[in-house]
């Protein structure tokens, strides 16, 4: 008993039972990263190792000839590589923060509040989880096309708010937290905005995090809205710009794909450093919201 009583089932130090998963876990950890070495290896390859044939994993001569050539190029149009950016972190930003809003916000009101039709809008957005982007690109264009949209910088906005993942989720994480929690904020004196903020909003940090990663790589990564619904170069965003860059580049696809190679680490960066912050949060929302 007194070594049963010695060795923990799970221990919080390094323990020689623990081996058999390192044996397991550390070459898949080394497969999976490898396609994130390679978006940074490929980024710094010269033209010739570009084209190298066999293909080279791993750069041979690092050079940062591709980021200069990238940040001194301008589209067919005279747009400068920084309007793409600049529109691109606008907009994510923006719709970052209105969406984390409006998600909250309506599965406080679905959870936590009584009124008539409020499983059937609840079932309305549980229904758009179906819907795959291709099937709804005819209403959607329609529907921007009506409102006066088509062509304006809001074009990168509106559309991308209605989230109806982030609405579940936040819903399923709100039901959790106990009525009598609430009703004793309400006996205190506190409004539905004291609640929401003091409450609602530190209880349900791990579906936050998650609504800010999805509608971060949404958003960031998105082209479908520059090549539809904008025709201004000036409003079109650097996802959109990236697309076009190994194809357009003045005729010159050799060294737009060492250009392309340089914007995709720019893309994929901000998507890798949002996640590891909030990784941690993202699986505790899985393992409450009722995802299995």
């Amino acid at each position: 008993m007194a070594s049963f009583h010695g060795t923990k089932i799970n221990p919080s130090k390094f323990h020689r039972s623990q081996l058999k998963f390192y044996l397991f876990l550390i070459p898949l950890s080394v497969f999976m990263a490898m396609p994130i070495v390679f978006i940074f290896s490929h980024a710094f390859k010269p033209i010739d190792e570009l084209f190298a044939y066999p293909p080279r994993f791993f750069v041979q001569k690092p050079t940062f000839q591709n980021f200069i050539d990238l940040a001194n190029n301008t589209s067919q149009t005279g747009v400068p590589i920084s309007r793409y950016l600049f529109n691109s972190i606008t907009v994510t930003l923006t719709v970052v923060v209105l969406t984390i809003l409006i998600s909250t916000m309506a599965g406080y009101v679905l959870s936590k509040k009584n009124f008539r039709l409020k499983k059937t809008i609840f079932e309305i957005n549980t229904l758009a989880l179906m819907f795959v982007p291709a099937a709804v690109v005819i209403p959607r264009y329609l529907l921007i096309e009506n409102v006066g949209l088509l062509d304006t910088f809001l074009v990168h906005i509106f559309p991308l708010l209605a989230m109806p993942v982030g609405l579940f989720l936040v819903k399923q994480f709100i039901d959790q937290i106990p009525d009598e929690l609430i009703e004793a904020a309400k006996i205190d004196g506190a409004n539905d905005i004291q609640i929401f903020l003091k409450i609602i909003i530190p209880l349900v940090k791990p579906a936050i995090a998650t609504i800010t990663i999805l509608s971060f790589q949404m958003v960031w990564n998105n082209i479908e809205t520059s090549t539809l619904y904008v025709n201004d170069e000036n409003l079109k965003t650097f996802a959109f710009f990236m697309s076009t860059l190994a194809a357009n580049d003045s005729g010159n696809t050799v060294a737009g794909q060492g250009m392309a190679a340089a914007a995709a680490l720019i893309m994929f960066i901000p998507n890798l450093i949002i996640f590891i912050i909030l990784q941690s949060q993202v699986m505790n929302t899985m393992a409450h919201s009722g995802i299995k």
